[in-house]
């Protein structure tokens, strides 16, 4: 019974979070300012920001599969007009090279970009499989922001962008929803319960036939 209700739950907070992920879709884009600010008001939130990409120091994110492809997503970093601070971009998705130790062309359009998307608090992060390489273009498993910002001597905003606008760099932006899954946890939950019903309808019945066995 605690693991079903533990899956409803599960079910619950997924739903919550489609329905808040559905509003930030169709609410109007927030402005990113360049001057620095709570930027973490902005989590979860759709919003937008311009300024030029940092090609020099694009990421490549490792291990990422679409419509069952594995391939890389691209981050980033964007210089925010008028400001030394720049915001990291998760810009879209790109098939990986069929040749072995070849990594994919990235396109970066050039000059200044509106960029609109939902503000994360940070990139979602994988089991670390091994450690990071280094290909030209760093290829990474995970991205975390404070290392990030180290390693490449930016100002970073403590947020990752990922964007939904449309850009001329050939990557595919379909991201996973945060609600989806709400399903399985539903069914998962269905199982337990049904396992816990089953668990009392056998004890009733053995405790019937130890009844009867004693008495005789």
């Amino acid at each position: 019974m605690a693991l079903g209700n533990w899956q409803s739950r599960r079910a619950d907070e997924r739903r919550a979070a489609e329905a808040r992920f559905e509003a930030a879709l169709r609410a109007p884009a927030l402005e990113i300012p360049s001057l620095p600010g709570p930027a973490a008001s902005y989590i979860g939130k759709r919003v937008a920001a311009n300024g030029e990409f940092a090609p020099a120091h694009t990421v490549l994110l490792e291990y990422k599969i679409r419509h069952g492809r594995l391939g890389y997503e691209v981050v980033t970093p964007l210089r925010l007009r008028g400001s030394a601070l720049h915001v990291a971009v998760n810009r879209g998705w790109v098939p990986a090279n069929p040749r072995p130790g070849v990594l994919p062309e990235i396109r970066t359009p050039a000059g200044e970009q509106r960029i609109e998307g939902l503000a994360l608090k940070r990139l979602p992060q994988a089991l670390q499989a091994g450690p990071a390489q280094e290909q030209g273009t760093t290829v990474r498993q995970n991205l975390r922001l404070e290392e990030f910002q180290d390693a490449t001597g930016l100002a970073l905003l403590p947020i990752v962008i990922e964007q939904w606008s449309d850009s001329d760099d050939g990557l595919m932006r379909e991201w996973p929803q945060p609600g989806a899954g709400a399903e399985k946890n539903e069914m998962y939950a269905l199982q337990w319960y049904s396992l816990a019903a089953l668990c009392v309808v056998l004890f009733v019945v053995l405790s019937f036939r130890d009844e009867r066995t004693a008495a005789s």
